[in-house]
């Protein structure tokens, strides 16, 4: 589910650590993401980014975990401003 805001989109997923490959899944109404990195010190967190930072095209900067820092159900902000981008994203997740 996506929410835009004054800061940028707001994201609520899923996160499957430890996953076989690093893939988005969209399941009804919720947007599950598996990483292949275990949930230990903080990798999991960390090779999402680098993820969602490939797969869309926006800096690493640009996307914070605002809710979420450990648990499987995380809330993302991405910051972007860039309407196309914004539309890339509505797309994917």
């Amino acid at each position: 589910m996506l929410k835009q805001t004054k800061e940028g989109v707001i994201a609520n997923i899923k996160i499957s650590p430890n996953a076989k490959k690093n893939e988005i899944i969209k399941e009804n109404d919720c947007v599950k993401i598996k990483i292949t990195a275990q949930p230990i010190d903080g990798k999991a967190n960390k090779a999402l980014v680098e993820f969602l930072s490939k797969n869309f095209k926006i800096p690493k900067t640009s996307i914070e975990i605002i809710k979420g820092e450990t648990s499987k159900e995380k809330t993302i902000l991405f910051k972007i401003d860039n309407s196309e981008k914004i539309n890339h994203l509505k797309k994917s997740l």
